[in-house]
């Protein structure tokens, strides 16, 4: 099948019911003109999709976790709807840099055949545990960097990159708006309710720095972090005010550590359990 461009094809429903490793997931640009724009450099490219790929399959793997353990059944399914949605965005992104460093590796090998080292993520993708609290801040900080860079993205040179944030800007700003009700309704509700959320706040700022440091990759093919900052701390600003709760005084870590490969013992144990089927099956079908 063939599409006019890159974000009909996104768009398409394939009505796919699979949902785990070895039960043959199309290809997610399937009709799609995957080819590397002129004076665009594949490797940089694929690195950049790796990267967002990392972000959104980590997270997306925290956040299922969740399941049956928020405060409200409603919360169950709008936790890991967000969970899927961004699962969504991995399998494309990580599709992407499998083609255009023309290493032919899918989604799957990308996601269940490399080691914690290989991995680009963001060190608060990665980071678990806590109460709900700590659930919503991190939530909340993800969402509002990730939600102005794809705004950004959108303008990629790479037409299916822009595809790819188009998509999700959209599941971005609900995933966004979700996270901040929250944190309204847990920083201006009880004396214990606003404590943990600022518990969970404070835990989660030494995180934040790392989002805005650039790598070389992000330069040449995509957007400069450090742009995003101030339209960062303008949406918490309000977030906080209307939660009544103070701006985070601790320290944030001026490091690029998960863009380079280096991460904490959580991501290693995550990914023991996302890849254990597929290790122990590589070649399952089911």
């Amino acid at each position: 099948m063939s599409f006019d461009n890159a974000y009909e094809a996104l768009g398409e429903s394939a009505d796919d019911t699979h949902w785990a490793f070895g039960t043959g997931f199309d290809d997610p640009l399937s009709g799609m003109d995957t080819t590397v724009p002129s004076g665009v450099d594949g490797a940089e490219l694929a690195a950049y999709c790796l990267m967002l790929g990392d972000d959104a399959l980590i997270m997306s793997h925290r956040l299922q976790e969740w399941c049956t353990a928020a405060p409200e059944l409603e919360d169950e399914v709008a936790i890991a709807n967000i969970a899927l949605d961004l699962l969504g965005q991995a399998r494309f992104l990580l599709a992407r840099a499998g083609k255009a460093d023309g290493s032919g590796r899918d989604e799957d090998a990308l996601a269940y055949f490399r080691g914690a080292t290989e991995f680009r993520n963001v060190h608060l993708a990665e980071t678990g545990g806590g109460h709900f609290g700590h659930l919503i801040a991190r939530l909340l900080v993800f969402s509002t960097w990730r939600l102005a860079l794809f705004q950004r993205i959108l303008s990629s040179v790479d037409p299916v990159l822009a595809a790819i944030a188009a998509k999700g800007v959209k599941e971005l700003t609900y995933h966004r708006d979700y996270a901040a009700q929250w944190m309204v309704r847990l920083g201006d509700g009880t004396e214990l309710s606003h404590e943990r959320m600022q518990e969970g706040l404070d835990a989660t700022w030494p995180l934040v720095g790392e989002l805005f440091l650039a790598h070389p990759a992000e330069l040449s093919v995509g957007v400069d972090p450090a742009e995003l900052r101030a339209e960062f701390d303008g949406v918490l600003a309000q977030v906080f005010s209307a939660a009544k709760l103070e701006w985070p005084s601790v320290n944030e870590r001026q490091e690029l550590l998960g863009r380079d490969g280096s991460h904490t013992e959580a991501l290693e144990s995550l990914l023991e359990e996302l890849q254990s089927v597929a290790r122990a099956h590589p070649d399952a079908t089911w």
